[in-house]
C-alpha cells in the first residue's frame, strides 16, 4: 500500500503578498485538508469532500468580504 501525501495548492485568486491565504489538499480519498499558509505547522482542518464543496459553493454565492 502506498502512503498518499497531501498535495497542497493555493487558490489562483490569492495574492502572493497579502498573507491571508489558505492551502487546500484535495487529493486524498474521503477528505479535504485546509491549512494556513502563514503557519503550515500550526494545524490542519479536515473536511468530508461534500462538506467542503458546500462551503466553497456558499462562499462563491456570498462573495468577497471586506
Amino acid at each position: 500500500m502506498t502512503d498518499l501525501k497531501p498535495e497542497w495548492r493555493k487558490s489562483t485568486r490569492s495574492g502572493s503578498n497579502q498573507g491571508a491565504c489558505v492551502e487546500v489538499a484535495d487529493n486524498l480519498p474521503g477528505r479535504v485538508l485546509v491549512r494556513d499558509t502563514k503557519d503550515r505547522d500550526g494545524g490542519t482542518l479536515a473536511f468530508r469532500p461534500a462538506s467542503w464543496r458546500a462551503f466553497v459553493d456558499s462562499a462563491k454565492r456570498v462573495g468577497p468580504v471586506g
